[in-house]
């Protein structure tokens, strides 16, 4: 039976009211406990009424069945009750494994045991910071910015501590923490932000940021600024092999550094979710890959692990970045120096074989290219892939949805399935890449993919995670475990 439209209010007025109880518990969770919510990898921090509302909606893409308030309020308000120790804890995975293996026990009673080794710790938070200083502050500076000031909380893990530029004016700081507080396509900065002249200091959302001018990577001694050991991301993409990079090792206070571009030569190149384990502690130099290898490399892993890849061809539809001309002028690139709010540009990308850098079993069988399109962000890769074991539409987007939300991929792999999702819908995106299924093509042996995927802020969660594998600054995560019954099914 319909509601009648006096009945549908009320139902909306209600949930509405759960959501609204729900911000300070979170809130508290996570300046009193160091713990970090989220759904399906979603932050619950600072969100409003309404984005806890949609992002309980949301659910009900990713699983089929919208996540009930009723069910996560009450988990919420246990979790506070358990003076918890720094964790990051997925509410709707949470919930789900309660519902499939609470065996008739009490939500205290499943919690106490579910997070038994941070019960009674009260916001403990065994990591160590680390100070990190963005060098370049570019489209992905700023995100990444954004991103280190959000995960800021206690002070604990990735501290953002200097970025480094040239001076472009007399108004130089002014205009940098401009280009921060707004954003044409990710939107105004949540939060506020002060400028200091005279100490040369960008500060947001409490966080104080040392703005350095130099031109020398190997000549700045950060120790002058209180920053040691620090963890150094180049984001300038002018050094991309090791002997370049390594000039930023011999600035004083310099520990590490991390390229925002694929690495040349003998880096190693990390794509988060696929070989990040393989960072060691005496790796000094990482690439962070490229967007589009951390966005297909994770669905080719998931498709090749349970189909096998023979071959494939990966087309990139990009959005245009800042290498090219905004109008026709000379570029020392083939093509780029055409338009490129004008025109679709045909280029090249090395991100199908360097798939392989990440993914070795991959060796051999990617062949690659691009188009250059009109838009400033969200691009989308087109996997055309020869499998070993055939395969249906239904089959294979029902895989990947179960991988998106219980699998170890699931920081990296999104899926959607609605007919008039376009390419602005995924500017935001935390995912690495987002399968839409409904575009899904299979043909047996032959299966084609379409990957949405946000360029610069997916790339930059990515990028983040890769810090937080370096730093060794990851909180443990619950839901350790998947449910096993959700195990088994993804194991068939």
């Amino acid at each position: 039976m319909s509601q009648t439209s006096d009945s549908c209010l009320d139902t909306w007025m209600g949930r509405e009211a759960l959501a609204e109880a729900m911000i300070p518990v979170i809130g508290r969770l996570y300046r009193e406990n160091n713990v970090v919510t989220s759904i399906h990898g979603r932050s619950l921090i600072n969100k409003s009424t309404m984005n806890i509302l949609k992002a309980h909606r949301f659910a009900r893409r990713m699983s089929n069945t919208e996540l009930l308030l009723e069910e996560t309020a009450p988990l919420l308000n246990a979790l506070a009750e358990l003076e918890l120790g720094a964790a990051a804890i997925d509410v709707a995975r949470l919930t789900e494994k309660f519902k499939l293996e609470g065996n008739g026990a009490s939500l205290d009673e499943f919690l106490r045991a579910e997070l038994a080794e941070i019960v009674g710790k009260r916001g403990a938070d065994d990591r160590t910071s680390t100070d990190v200083v963005l060098y370049g502050f570019g489209r992905i500076g700023r995100l990444l910015a954004r991103l280190l000031i959000e995960k800021a909380g206690g002070g604990h893990g990735l501290r953002l501590r200097a970025i480094v530029v040239r001076r472009g004016s007399d108004k130089d700081l002014t205009k940098r923490a401009s280009l921060l507080r707004r954003d044409s396509v990710h939107g105004s900065f949540e939060g506020t932000i002060r400028v200091d002249e005279e100490a040369n200091t960008i500060t947001a959302n409490g966080v104080q940021v040392q703005v350095i001018y130099s031109d020398n990577p190997a000549t700045i001694d950060y120790t002058a600024y209180g920053i040691k050991d620090a963890l150094v991301v180049d984001n300038t993409g002018r050094w991309r092999d090791a002997e370049g990079l390594s000039q930023h090792l011999q600035s004083k206070g310099v520990a590490r550094v991390l390229l925002t571009a694929p690495g040349k030569g003998a880096l190693k190149n990390i794509v988060h979710g696929i070989n990040h384990g393989s960072i060691e502690d005496t790796d000094q130099i990482v690439s962070a890959a490229s967007c589009t290898t951390n966005a297909i490399t994770p669905v080719l892993k998931a498709i090749n692990d349970k189909f096998g890849v023979i071959h494939g061809h990966v087309e990139t539809v990009h959005s245009f970045t800042n290498d090219q001309n905004l109008i026709d002028n000379f570029h020392k690139g083939d093509r780029r120096g055409r338009s490129a709010a004008l025109n679709m540009v045909i280029t090249e990308t090395g991100a199908a074989t360097a798939v392989a850098k990440a993914l070795p079993e991959l060796q051999g069988k990617l062949s690659g290219s691009s188009i250059r399109v009109p838009t400033p962000d969200v691009s989308l890769a087109i996997l055309n892939l020869s499998l070993e074991k055939g395969t249906t539409k239904d089959e294979v987007n029902d895989y990947l949805r179960q991988m998106s939300l219980h699998s170890d991929l699931r920081k990296q792999i999104d899926y959607i399935d609605s007919p008039e999702v376009v390419s602005t819908d995924f500017v935001g995106s935390r995912r690495a890449g987002i399968v839409d299924g409904l575009a899904t093509i299979s043909n047996d042996k032959n299966v084609i993919l379409y990957v949405w995927y946000d360029n610069e802020f997916g790339y930059s969660c990515q990028v983040v995670r890769v810090m937080e594998e370096m730093a060794g600054v990851n909180p443990p995560s619950f839901p350790a475990k998947e449910p096993a019954a959700v195990l088994a099914a993804l194991a068939v």
